[in-house]
């Protein structure tokens, strides 16, 4: 298992879960070179973008986003730090907006699947809403597998004594509800996790300002440039390119560029190949690219 830093039995962490698109690596219907290979080799499949926090102390563990390889992902927390308690094994779930990537692996806590018992899921209002008008979702609520909880923008949540999650807006296409970022904060270290916004010059507040009072970034990187995208025009899912971020970010220090990794990758970013030039000109100014089982104290 990866750590990015050292961390003991005691000590909260965070454990990256999914670091691709919503359709994760493989895609839905690619057989292109980008997918080939996992197609026939499922180790080196990606999952969708999703971490979990844990406090080993009090053997708690919250989830951020429940993703369509949920399963994989649960497995893999499983791995990590196993629970004895009834599958999910979860004391929360945190969702930042309603795009077919980051909640509909809740589907997997329903009846015919893991019959969870009320487990919080913590939601904006529109989300909220979102879920309770519409099937499958409310069949959740109803049934109590799940127990909504409204979050307010830039309001902290406590986890526990030393673990909070603060929600804050960001702009994205919001066909259906608002969507968040987090900033999440361990005894030790914060964390800030924006894997989708449409474009960083959009933000409320200076996303460079946001960089340098977190310890760790995970920020939107789904798409390296505008040159991968053939089959559909890049302008109609707007994302700020990783290419765009290195010229924004540029101007930081070296310590506060190596804070920042890149996440929810397309599956046709070259980043997620490590011996492409686009990996290596972002390792090579100072960014990071995250990888899925990389743990972090906070």
């Amino acid at each position: 298992m990866k750590q990015a830093f050292a961390k003991n039995k005691t000590n909260p962490f965070i454990i990256i879960l999914g670091i691709a698109q919503d359709g994760g690596v493989p895609h839905c219907g690619c057989n292109n070179l980008c997918c080939r290979k996992a197609w026939g080799d499922l180790s080196v499949r990606k999952n969708t973008t999703s971490l979990a926090i844990i406090d080993p102390q009090l053997k708690k563990r919250w989830l951020i986003e429940t993703t369509p390889d949920f399963k994989f992902q649960l497995a893999l927390l499983n791995k990590v730090f196993p629970t004895i308690k009834k599958p999910p094994g979860l004391e929360g779930i945190f969702l930042t907006h309603g795009h077919i990537g980051h909640y509909t692996g809740l589907l997997c806590l329903e009846k015919a699947i893991l019959n969870a018992q009320k487990i919080p899921v913590f939601v904006m209002p529109k989300m909220k809403i979102f879920l309770l008008a519409n099937s499958p979702w409310k069949d959740l609520i109803q049934k109590k597998n799940i127990k909504i909880k409204q979050l307010q923008k830039n309001q902290k949540t406590k986890l526990n004594k030393h673990i909070s999650i603060l929600p804050f807006l960001v702009n994205h296409r919001d066909e259906y509800t608002e969507t968040v970022g987090f900033v999440i904060e361990g005894p030790n270290k914060k964390v800030l996790f924006i894997p989708d916004i449409d474009k960083w010059e959009f933000l409320k507040n200076d996303i460079k300002e946001m960089v340098r009072k977190v310890d760790l970034a995970f920020l939107d990187g789904t798409f390296f440039d505008q040159s991968e995208l053939s089959y559909r025009n890049i302008k109609e899912i707007p994302h700020p390119l990783i290419s765009e971020s290195i010229k924004i970010f540029s101007k930081l220090p070296l310590l506060e560029r190596r804070k920042i990794y890149f996440i929810h990758f397309n599956h046709t970013n070259p980043v997620l190949n490590k011996k492409s030039k686009a990996y290596k000109q972002v390792i090579k100014t100072g960014f990071q690219i995250t990888e899925e089982g990389t743990v972090f104290a906070i």
